[in-house]
């Protein structure tokens, strides 16, 4: 079986001076503390490919293959089916990451909102990397993890607070009852 993203990205072109993409990863969270050999190995291993805009990325409930890291153009999250913009991503912005480590189904839509060139890192690339190179798959796995894990800290901040707001809501309608 072929990989399904095969026909729609193509391996990007590594030259030995420092690339955009080497210098777009350098940004990313999880690869800032590599060094130039290692965001080296990882180019090797990205796609790119081209939307147009109103292009779906992909869909909520499609399931995930990697991340994408935007080089250049305008994204939307969208929650379906209600069809609400979560937020806007723009150049340098990422997303994705999460199915690196596992295979579960996309949370929401991703459409281009202007015409965009997209890099993308899937899970069988990570595995790939890793095969090569323990050590800075090891690496690269642990960093996705800590940002996870910080992002998750934050959410669950927001969902206290948002709790603790209905509450007061709630407490205050039955008080208006009374």
């Amino acid at each position: 079986m072929g990989l399904p993203w095969i026909d729609f990205f193509c391996r990007c072109n590594v030259d030995k001076e420092e690339s955009d993409s080497r210098k777009l990863l350098s940004q990313i969270p999880f690869f800032a503390n590599l060094n130039r050999r290692e965001l080296a190995v990882i180019e090797q291993f990205l796609h790119q490919r081209e939307f147009q805009c109103g292009e779906y990325i992909f869909r909520q409930g499609d399931r995930g293959l990697g991340m994408y890291i935007i080089q250049n153009g305008l994204i939307s999250v969208v929650s379906e089916p209600e069809n609400y913009e979560l937020s806007e991503l723009r150049d340098g912005d990422f997303f994705g990451e999460m199915t690196l480590l596992d295979d579960l189904y996309r949370s929401a839509t991703i459409r281009a909102k202007s015409e965009c060139c997209l890099f993308g890192l899937f899970q069988p690339d990570l595995t790939a990397l890793i095969d090569r190179d323990q050590s800075l798959g090891l690496k690269i796995v642990m960093q996705i993890a800590k940002y996870a894990c910080q992002r998750l800290r934050v959410t669950n901040d927001k969902v206290i607070a948002l709790s603790a707001e209905l509450a007061k809501l709630k407490k205050s309608f039955q008080n208006s009852g009374e």
